[in-house]
C-alpha cells in the first residue's frame, strides 16, 4: 500500500538538468521553422507529419557529435519507418480496434529498441506519440508518399539542428561529460568525514565511466584540439575514490577533512573551466597513473542483440507495453472516446524499469494531465485568436516541457498536455469540452490499464539479472584482489579496475530494478550490500596504490 513518503518521492521536484536548454532550444527551432513554413503555405493541417520527424531534435544531446550523427540518424530512420507503418495501417483500414493493435505493437517495439540501445531521454515515448497519432488520421494510399516526405523533411531538419552546435563547440559534449565526473568527485569529497557514502561513490564510478565512454566515442581530431587533458582530469577525479570507503573512514582527521575540502574546490574549478570552454590544465600524473592512462580502454557496452537475447529482463517490459497499450486503447473505444491513441500513449508512458517506478509515473501522469487541462482551458481564448498565436503557445509549451522534464515528470506533463491538445487543433478547431473530457478519460484509462498490466505481466527476470550481476561482481572482486596482491600496474591494473567498475555499476542497476518490482522472489539484499562494499574497498586500494608518489 502506498505511503505518504512514496507519494512525496513520486511528486518531488528535483534540480534542473545541466543541459536542459539544448533539447529545448533545438525542438523550438526545428518545430518553429516547420510550423511557420506550413503557416505561410496555408497548410498548418500537415503539421502532424512534419512534427513527427522534427521532434527528433530532442535526442542525442549528451553524445559527442561523431556518435550523435549516427544515433540521430538511427532514431530518425526508426521514426520515419514507424510513421510509414502507422500511415499505411490508416490507409488500409478504418477499424479502430485494428489500429489500436497496430499502435500498441509499435509502442512495444519502440520501448524495446530504445531501452536496448540505451538511447536515453526522451526515450521511446516521443516516437510512440507521433506514430500512434498518425495511425488514427484518415489516409488514402495516394497520400502516403507526400505525407512521408514531410516526415522525412522534418527529420532532416532535426538532424541538422542537432548537429549545428558542432560548428561552435565541436567538443562540448566531451567537456560536459568530464565536468560531470569532476562534480561527482567534488560531491564525494564534501561528504561528511567518517560517513561512507556508497551512493556518492557509485555515482562517481558511473560518471567517470560515462565520461570515458564519451571520450572514446569522440572524433580522432579531438586529440589535436584537447590532447589527453580530459583523460588526465578523469584520473584526478577518480582518485577521490581512494578515500576510505568503510570503517577506516571513521579515523579521518581534521587535516584530512581540510584536504578533502580543498580537493572538492579544485574539482569544482576544473569543472567550471570545462563548461565555459576555457583552456584545460595539463595535470601531472604518477608513473603508475600515466601507464594506466596509456593502456586504459572503457568497458564494452552490451550489444543490441545481447540486450534482447532470450532471458533478457527487457522482454517482459515489451510484453507489458504491448498488452497494456492495446487494453488501454480498446477500453477507451468501449467508453466511446474518439481519440483512443491518447490512452495508448498514456499507457506507454507508464511503463518504466520496474513496477514501483511505473506506479510513480502513473501518478505523475495523472496529476500533470489534470493541471495541464486547466492550463489548456485558460489559454484557449488566446489560442483561438489565430494560428500564429496557436503556434507560439505550442512552442512555449514545448520549451516549458523540456525545461522541467529533468526536475519532475509531472511538472513537464503540465506543459505537454496543452501542447498535445494544441497540435490536435492545428488541423482545425475542436470543441473544447470534448477535447478536455476525452483527454482526461484517456489519461485515467491509460494509467490504470498500464498499472494493471504491470500486475498481470510479471518480470521475475529482474531477480535473475540481479543474481547474474552478483556473480559478475564477486568474480571481478576476486580478480581485483589478486591484482592488488600482485601489485599489478599498467594495462593489467587498468583492465582489472575497469572490469570491477563495470560490474559494480551493473550490480547497482540490477539491484534497483529488482527491488522495485512488485512480484518477484526474495532478493539477496545483504549479499548485494557486501559485494558493493568489497568492490568499493578494492577500488579504493587499487587507486591509492596508483596515486602513490615516490
Amino acid at each position: 500500500m502506498a505511503t505518504a513518503l512514496q507519494f512525496r518521492q513520486a511528486l518531488r521536484v528535483g534540480p534542473p538538468g545541466d543541459i536542459w536548454h539544448k533539447p529545448a532550444l533545438s525542438a523550438v527551432a526545428t518545430l518553429g521553422v516547420l510550423n511557420l513554413t506550413l503557416l505561410a503555405l496555408g497548410r498548418l493541417d500537415l503539421a502532424l507529419y512534419t512534427s513527427a520527424g522534427g521532434l527528433g531534435a530532442l535526442y542525442g544531446h549528451g553524445l559527442p557529435y561523431r556518435a550523435r550523427a549516427r544515433t540521430l540518424a538511427g532514431v530518425l530512420l526508426g521514426t520515419v519507418l514507424s510513421t510509414a507503418a502507422a500511415l499505411t495501417a490508416a490507409a488500409l483500414t478504418r477499424d479502430a480496434v485494428v489500429l489500436v493493435a497496430v499502435a500498441a505493437g509499435l509502442a512495444a517495439l519502440h520501448k524495446l529498441g530504445c531501452d536496448a540501445a540505451r538511447i536515453g531521454p526522451p526515450g521511446s515515448l516521443i516516437i510512440t506519440f507521433t506514430s500512434a497519432s498518425c495511425a488514427f488520421v484518415p489516409q488514402r494510399p495516394a497520400d502516403l508518399p507526400p505525407h512521408l516526405a514531410l516526415t522525412a523533411l522534418g527529420a532532416a531538419l532535426a538532424w541538422l539542428v542537432g548537429m549545428a552546435p558542432a560548428l561552435l563547440r565541436p567538443y562540448g559534449p566531451e567537456r560536459i561529460a568530464t565536468a560531470r565526473a569532476l562534480e561527482a568527485a567534488a560531491r564525494l569529497a564534501r561528504s561528511a568525514p567518517g560517513t561512507p557514502d556508497a551512493a556518492a561513490r557509485t555515482a562517481l564510478v558511473g560518471a567517470v565511466d560515462a565520461a570515458r565512454q564519451s571520450l572514446a566515442l569522440s572524433s580522432p581530431a579531438r586529440w589535436r584540439a584537447l590532447g589527453d587533458a580530459p583523460e588526465r582530469l578523469l584520473v584526478h577525479a577518480e582518485s577521490a575514490l581512494a578515500a576510505p570507503a568503510g570503517p577506516a573512514a571513521e579515523s579521518t582527521t581534521e587535516s584530512a577533512a581540510e584536504s578533502a575540502a580543498a580537493a572538492a574546490e579544485r574539482y569544482t574549478a576544473w569543472a567550471r573551466d570545462l563548461r565555459r570552454g576555457r583552456p584545460l590544465p595539463l595535470l601531472d600524473l604518477t608513473e603508475a597513473e600515466a601507464a594506466e592512462l596509456r593502456a586504459h580502454r572503457p568497458g564494452p557496452r552490451p550489444s543490441l542483440r545481447q540486450a534482447l537475447c532470450p532471458g533478457s529482463a527487457l522482454l517482459p517490459i515489451g510484453l507489458r507495453v504491448a498488452v497494456g497499450c492495446a487494453a488501454a486503447g480498446w477500453l477507451s473505444l468501449a467508453f466511446g472516446v474518439g481519440r483512443p491513441y491518447w490512452a495508448v500513449v498514456t499507457a506507454a508512458s507508464v511503463f518504466q524499469a520496474n513496477s514501483t517506478l511505473s506506479w510513480h509515473r502513473a501518478l505523475q501522469r495523472v496529476l500533470g494531465n489534470l493541471i495541464g487541462l486547466a492550463v489548456f482551458t485558460a489559454v484557449l481564448p488566446l489560442a483561438h485568436s489565430g494560428q500564429p498565436a496557436m503556434i507560439g503557445l505550442g512552442l512555449l509549451c514545448q520549451f516549458g516541457a523540456e525545461a522541467t522534464i529533468a526536475r519532475s515528470y509531472w511538472l513537464a506533463t503540465v506543459f505537454v498536455t496543452p501542447m498535445a491538445l494544441l497540435m490536435t487543433e492545428f488541423a482545425g478547431l475542436q470543441p473544447a469540452r470534448t477535447l478536455v473530457a476525452d483527454r482526461w478519460l484517456d489519461t485515467c484509462v491509460g494509467a490504470l490499464t498500464g498499472l494493471a498490466a504491470c500486475l498481470l505481466v510479471t518480470n521475475r527476470r529482474t531477480a535473475t539479472r540481479l543474481s547474474r550481476a552478483l556473480t559478475g561482481a564477486e568474480t571481478a572482486t576476486r580478480e581485483a584482489r589478486v591484482a592488488a596482491a600482485d601489485a599489478a600496474v599498467g594495462s593489467e591494473a587498468a583492465a582489472v579496475r575497469s572490469g570491477l567498475a563495470t560490474a559494480l555499476l551493473e550490480l547497482r542497476e540490477a539491484a534497483d530494478a529488482a527491488t522495485g518490482e512488485w512480484r518477484r522472489p526474495a532478493l539477496p539484499h545483504q549479499r548485494t550490500a557486501d559485494a558493493e562494499q568489497h568492490a568499493h574497498h578494492l577500488l579504493a586500494a587499487l587507486l591509492e596504490r596508483r596515486g602513490a608518489r615516490p
